[in-house]
């Protein structure tokens, strides 16, 4: 597998996205539990299917993306990434508290990383928080990709916590994905497109510590492969409140974009399960 997902990067963008369009609609035909999922989810949210089926075909290329975002060489990657909101950017970093970017399961989030880095090499390494992969293939990939220049991987345990703080005290950037499940004891629940739902406060509490910036930044992902749209907004949380109150606060902040870009939605996420407990 991991020689075929090598080997996926260098095709051209559209190729790969038209054939993940192909692979999301088999996978949402051949799987009842992927298909009630999606069904489900965005019927919490009050979405019509007309504004949502899009999204199955998204998420197919989401998935085969992956190799030509993380493996392709930069010289050979023809699809421009722009910025759209790049000043608040600007103006983060050169208050030297720290960047936390926001960044949930909505378009192409993995490009984001990479324009950070292209857009920002004097910023210093970013330093993402990530989950291992149970796939051992996968997660040796994962790690290349997490490890290459301009980038710092900080897996999701205390260790990984350490980092991520201590790159925001040096005033650089973090990456979370404010949406993911997180650990037992590292969340709260909070609604959720009127719906609890686990909801990570780790981001709050480093926000409260080192004063660094929240920014909710997300990758559009343009048709015909024709590159992506990083769009960078303020982030304005009750950092002055509890726990409960700034947890709920993150999820209106994702439920409005998620309305805004439903089509780019990860619906298939399971966002109302339990929160696993840590090793």
């Amino acid at each position: 597998m991991q020689v075929l997902f090598r080997w996926c990067a260098h095709l051209p963008l559209p190729v790969l996205h038209a054939i993940g369009v192909l692979t999301g609609w088999l996978v949402y035909w051949a799987s009842p539990t992927y298909r009630k999922r999606i069904r489900e989810n965005s019927s919490q949210a009050g979405m019509p299917w007309a504004a949502v089926r899009r999204a199955i075909g998204e998420t197919g290329k989401l998935v085969f993306e992956l190799p030509w975002i993380w493996l392709r060489p930069h010289a050979e990657k023809q699809p421009k990434i722009t910025w759209d909101g790049v000043e608040l950017v600007e103006q983060a970093l050169a208050r030297g508290k720290g960047v936390i970017f926001m960044t949930p399961h909505v378009g192409c989030f993995e490009a984001i990383p990479q324009a950070q880095v292209e857009r920002f090499p004097a910023a210093g390494a970013m330093t993402l928080l990530y989950r291992p992969s149970k796939s051992s293939w996968f997660d040796a990939v994962l790690r290349e990709v997490r490890s290459a220049p301009g980038l710092e991987p900080a897996p999701t345990t205390t260790g990984g916590v350490r980092m991520v703080l201590k790159a925001l005290k040096q005033g650089r950037v973090i990456g979370l994905l404010p949406d993911q499940v997180p650990a037992d004891g590292l969340g709260v629940w909070a609604p959720f497109f009127g719906r609890t739902a686990y909801t990570m406060t780790l981001a709050v509490r480093l926000a409260q510590q080192t004063g660094a910036t929240l920014l909710l930044t997300w990758g559009d992902r343009l048709s015909w492969g024709r590159g992506y749209v990083v769009h960078v907004e303020p982030l304005n949380l009750p950092l002055d409140q509890s726990n409960e109150v700034c947890a709920a606060a993150l999820n209106q902040a994702m439920e409005a974009l998620i309305v805004r870009r439903p089509h780019m939605y990860l619906w298939s996420y399971a966002r109302y399960k339990q929160p696993r407990k840590e090793d």
